[in-house]
Parts: C-alpha cells; sequence; structure tokens
C-alpha cells in the first residue's frame, strides 16, 4: 500500500498542499494562494482567492488544445432509436448558444435555474449553461410529481425553470409539461420563464410565459465564460430530510472541479480520450459528478443513456452499449447486476458482444453484497470496485484506486479512505472503537475539496443535520466497521440498525447471509417493532428465475443461514418470497416505507419509486393479508 498510504497520509497531514498541488490540474483565471481557509469554522472554504469557469475547464480548455473534434457526448436512447455522438466543439457551440438564451431570458452571475429534464443531451447542454454564465442550477429529477418540483421550486427560487414536452420510457410517454405547470401553480415563488423542449412523442401546448428551446437557440448570441469564484455556488442538489422543506446540496465551483478532475485518473484510471459511462440520471449526484462533470473536465468521453438498461426486454443492453461505444469503465448500481443475475444467471447474453476494452466496473449507491460481487468478478472477469459516497460529498468517500493503487479487494467492503477523507467509526460517546467493532461512521472535519460546504440558505441546518452528534466530525448517517487493515465496511443507514432485545443488528449483515444462499436475486431485510423484543427482522425475498423448489424448504434454509453466519441472536424467521421489491427509479430499495407499512403506519410513498405495483403488490405480505 505504500502509494496509496503515501498519498493519503499526505492528504490528511497537509490537505493544504496536497489539494494546492491537486488544483494545478484545472484552469484558473486567478490562481488561488489561500487554498483552505478556515477562519469561519466549521464552515470550511476551498481555494477561497481563487477563479475560475467550470465550463471552460469542461468544454472550452479541450478545444483549445487540439480536442475539439474528440467525442464530448455519446447519447444512445434506445426508446427513441437514437444513437448520436457530440463532438467537444460541437457541446462547446450548443452550450454558449443557450448560455445566451438564458441571458436573453434575464439571468445573470448568481442567479438560480432549476432544470427538470428526462436523459438527453439538453440537458447537460442546459447545466452547462448555467455554469457557463455563472448561473447557479438546481436539476430536478424528472420522475419527481408536480408538489416535490414545487417545493425545489419554492426553496431554489429560479428566474428560468428548463424542461421538456415529455420523457419516454420503454412502455410510456411521460408529460412533463402538465407537472410543470401544476408545480408553478402551487409554488409561491413563480419562474419568470420557462424554456421547453419540445419532444415529437408529445408535444406540449405552449403558453405565455413559455419559450421554445428550437427557437430560441436558433437565434442566440454565443455567450463567453464567466469568471467566478472559487466558493460560488455551483448547483444545488436537493436529498431527502427529515422534514417537508428538502435539504439544498450546495456544490461550490473550484473544490468541485479540483476534486473531480483529480478522481477521474487517480480512482477510475481514466485518462483524455477514454470512455466512461456512468448508468445513472442526471437528476441524481451520480449524474451531476459522473455523467457530466467529471468526465469532461478529464477530456474524456461520456455516455448519457436515456431508458433502463436492464428489464425486458433487452437484458443485455449493457453488453451492447459496452461494446458498440468502447465503454472503458462502467459505473452503476448493485441492483442492477442482481437484475442481470437474475434474467440470465449465466450471462449468456455476453457471448453476443465483446466487451474486452472493459477494464473496470464500478458499483456504487447501495452496499454491494459478495454474492453479487463474487458474481460479476465471475463473469466479467475485471476488476468489480465497490466504492461508497453520499448526495452530501459529491465523489467518492471509500474506493478502490484504481488509478493511484489498486488494492486487494474484499468482498463486502469498499476498500479503503479515499485521500483528504479522514474516516473513524465512533460509539456514542464519541469514541473510536476497536477494529471490527460496528459504530457510526464519521469524518473528521475538514472535509476535502467538492464535499458540500453548507445547506442552501440554511447554514443552521447545515450544523444541526452533520455537524452536532459529535463535534469536530461530519455525521455520515451510516454505521461500519473498519478492519484490522483499515478497510471499512458500510452495513447500512444507523437508522437501519436493529435492536433485537438489546443486541444491536445491521441489516446488511443480515441481507449479506441471506444473499449468500444459490436460490437468491436479492433480498430486503428490514425491522419491525415487536413487544417482546423491541425489534425482529423480517426478511423479503426475490428468487431467481428458473428457481422452482419449494418455498418452505428454501425459508428454512435461510433461517439457518442466518443463523449460521450472523448467530441465533439474529432471530430472522420470518421470510417472505416475494415477486420483486419496490424501489426507486435509482435503483434503491424502499426499506423505509416498507418498515412503515409493515407497522401500520400510512408512510409516504416517494414520488421517485420506479414500479407502484411492485410496492402494491406487497402492500398485503407486509401487513400479513395474504392469503
Amino acid at each position: 500500500m505504500g502509494s496509496y498510504r503515501t498519498e493519503y497520509r499526505r492528504s490528511i497531514d497537509d490537505p493544504a498542499g496536497f489539494w494546492g498541488e491537486a488544483a494545478k490540474g484545472i484552469t484558473w483565471d486567478r490562481e488561488p494562494t489561500r487554498i483552505l481557509d478556515d477562519t469561519n469554522l466549521p464552515f470550511y472554504r476551498w481555494f477561497a482567492d481563487g477563479e475560475m469557469n467550470t465550463c471552460y475547464n469542461a468544454l472550452d480548455r479541450h478545444v483549445e488544445g487540439g480536442r475539439g473534434d474528440q467525442a464530448a457526448v455519446i447519447y444512445d436512447s434506445p426508446v427513441t432509436d437514437t444513437v448520436r455522438s457530440y463532438s467537444y466543439r460541437e457541446m462547446q457551440d450548443q452550450v454558449a448558444r443557450f448560455a445566451g438564451v438564458l441571458r436573453g431570458l434575464g439571468v445573470d452571475k448568481g442567479d438560480t435555474v432549476v432544470v427538470y429534464m428526462p436523459m438527453v443531451p439538453e440537458a447537460l447542454v442546459a447545466m452547462l449553461a448555467c455554469a457557463r454564465i455563472g448561473a447557479v442550477h438546481s436539476v430536478v429529477f424528472g420522475g419527481f410529481a408536480a408538489h416535490e418540483l414545487a417545493l425545489r421550486i419554492n426553496d431554489a427560487q429560479p428566474k428560468v425553470v428548463v424542461s421538456a414536452s415529455c420523457g419516454i420510457e420503454r412502455d410510456r410517454t411521460i408529460p412533463y409539461k402538465p407537472l410543470l405547470d401544476a408545480a408553478i401553480e402551487e409554488a409561491k415563488s413563480k419562474p419568470e420563464r420557462t424554456v421547453i423542449l419540445q419532444r415529437s412523442a408529445c408535444l406540449a401546448t405552449m403558453g405565455e410565459r413559455d419559450v421554445d428551446w428550437a427557437s430560441a437557440i436558433a437565434e442566440a448570441e454565443p455567450a463567453d465564460c464567466v469568471p467566478v469564484k472559487a466558493t460560488d455556488p455551483l448547483y444545488i442538489l436537493y436529498t431527502s430530510g427529515t422534514t417537508a422543506r428538502p435539504k439544498g446540496v450546495v456544490r461550490d465551483n473550484g473544490g468541485h472541479a479540483v476534486a473531480l478532475h483529480w478522481s477521474m485518473s487517480n480512482i477510475y484510471d481514466l485518462a483524455p480520450g477514454d470512455v466512461f459511462w456512468a448508468a445513472s440520471d442526471v437528476g441524481w449526484v451520480v449524474g451531476h459528478s459522473y455523467i457530466v462533470y467529471a468526465p469532461l473536465l478529464a477530456g474524456c468521453t461520456t455516455v448519457i443513456y436515456e431508458g433502463k438498461p436492464v428489464g425486458t426486454p433487452d437484458a443485455g443492453a449493457f453488453w451492447r452499449v459496452i461494446a458498440q461505444h468502447g465503454v472503458k469503465a462502467l459505473f452503476t448500481a448493485p441492483t442492477a447486476f442482481r437484475a442481470i443475475k437474475k434474467e440470465d444467471p449465466k450471462g449468456a447474453l455476453l457471448s453476443d458482444y465483446d466487451i474486452s476494452g472493459m477494464k473496470y466496473l464500478f458499483l456504487a449507491g447501495e452496499r454491494l453484497d459478495p454474492e453479487t460481487y463474487h458474481w460479476a468478478t465471475d463473469l466479467l472477469q475485471i476488476p468489480v470496485i465497490d466504492h461508497w459516497w453520499q448526495t452530501e460529498t459529491g465523489w467518492p468517500i471509500v474506493a478502490n484506486m484504481m488509478g493511484l493503487e489498486a488494492l486487494p479487494i474484499k468482498a463486502g467492503s469498499p476498500t479503503v479512505p479515499v485521500p483528504g477523507y479522514d474516516i473513524h467509526v465512533l460509539d456514542e460517546e464519541g469514541e473510536n472503537v476497536p477494529a471490527g467493532t460496528e459504530g457510526a461512521i464519521a469524518i473528521k472535519l475538514p472535509l476535502p475539496p467538492c464535499t458540500l460546504p453548507t445547506l442552501w440558505k440554511d447554514d443552521e441546518r447545515f450544523v444541526e443535520s452533520y455537524l452536532t452528534r459529535y463535534p469536530g466530525y461530519y455525521l455520515t448517517g451510516d454505521g461500519g466497521h473498519l478492519d484490522e487493515d483499515g478497510y471499512l465496511f458500510v452495513m447500512g443507514r444507523t437508522d437501519d440498525v436493529i435492536n433485537v432485545a438489546g443486541h444491536r443488528l445491521s441489516t446488511g449483515a443480515l441481507e449479506e447471509a441471506v444473499a449468500g444462499h444459490p436460490d437468491v436475486a436479492e433480498c430486503a431485510v428490514i425491522g419491525v417493532n415487536d413487544t417482546l423484543k423491541g425489534q425482529v427482522p423480517r426478511g423479503f425475498v426475490v428468487l431467481k428465475a428458473a428457481v422452482d423448489r419449494d418455498p418452505e424448504t428454501i425459508r428454512r434454509e435461510l433461517v439457518d443461514r442466518v443463523r449460521e453466519q450472523v448467530g441465533a441472536v439474529a432471530s430472522l424467521r420470518e421470510i417472505d418470497i416475494v415477486g420483486g421489491l419496490p424501489k426507486t427509479r435509482s435503483g434503491k430499495i424502499l426499506r423505509r416505507t416498507m418498515r412503515g407499512i409493515a407497522e401500520g403506519r400510512d408512510e409516504a410513498v416517494p414520488s421517485t419509486i420506479d414500479d407502484p405495483a411492485v410496492l402494491d403488490a406487497m402492500r398485503p405480505v407486509l401487513r400479513h393479508e395474504q392469503g
């Protein structure tokens, strides 16, 4: 661990020196001399006196450096039967023109713009155009309903909203314009104008507030890049909170660009010209960081995919995209590979494609269970890298850094802390626990560049949410343990810890035991209230497609596995075999919603649920009403 250990220690012992050197990887209008500003604790700011422009670093400097004809973006849309490549020069032109559209609508440096769009290249254009003129964008996932969009409009108070007439999925078209109109009607803060990208699958009826994208961009004067302070906000990204008001995570310009640029070569082992595919959505943090900004900052080619790459009728879509576009590294969620494993357990579809150019599979967004890790590793014969991070951090906290030093892989662990993250596992009193002991995962301040400096217009909530429980530390909200080699094992959110008769059990540990059964495709374990033990675990299991064994036999085997691997204290005796697990559109299982329904509460269902029918089918199971 020589190279990694050296760089990691340097980042912790001399953060200003380490990140000052990394900052040389981007282009500055005014190079920073004050790398880490700690004059207003607990608020730390990076590159405080520097000035730059994120869009310039993502597009213009590559054109000026001779990469103008290289593909910047590959748009692959099976739902519209479209594949198109956009060069860096083409993207620069489109972004400059749309920046001119925004400026013509009165958007200026520091103004906010909400982007509510499907997975189309114009979503990237809108985001980069905001960055070009110093405006602050807030992308709202296209699956959000009108009320959720209204909440975000109220908080961000955008001058303009950029949207599309519709989103397109395999089996349906979703009109966006009625949702947008309803959201604006509900919102107290009204945008002055809305720009609408008309899509032929469903044309929108335009009103007085609305501006047609195509007409506006054809007439616009291109706008140049505007230098901004490194500490000026680049975007707001809303994440879940405990109140009705969403938490607006702020990302600044300078630290964001430096850390993401550094991550592409050191974590993902990618160089200019390499093709990277983050199979996510621009509405989530993965989409912001690794569909849009990081690949372009590094001079790579990024793939934007419209549609679900897994599911009927094309379970081989991942392999097709990788082969067709020469993808070197794929980044997706473990759920996607569990779905592939269920539909094609022997990987037969892989033989139809040449994916020899693929060197890495990176997984994040939820815990990678060892069963899925081993299956993917055996199938692909390449490094399968779990890594862990959050909306708040914007880039990985823990990873196996393929470009810095590839470390041995341990199933169930996302490996070791990324340089800049001083990770501790703490007990209730804030003391470090011994190796192998579970506790709350916290990060000692200062957080590295790119992480949130605060919440949008709410410093008090930022401190209360993240910095109060353990003074001097950022509380991640996840639990886990460090082993004797310094590998972190993230076992799940701390509110997913089950307290059974005074014994704290992690749902991750229980799920790991269940998922290791050869007949199990995927599973979820939740804790539900029990009058005797306080809480007891309940398991929900989806079997692999070809399994035709007796369900009761499988249940008994699963109970025995948990008892053997976790211990008798686990008491996982209640296991239901179901057809599917309810998830968000980004692939996260709705454990909190499931827990609420199981306990008889009228739990709110997120508007980003992927398939409501799956949850509807599970309701009687959760409530013990079946049969």
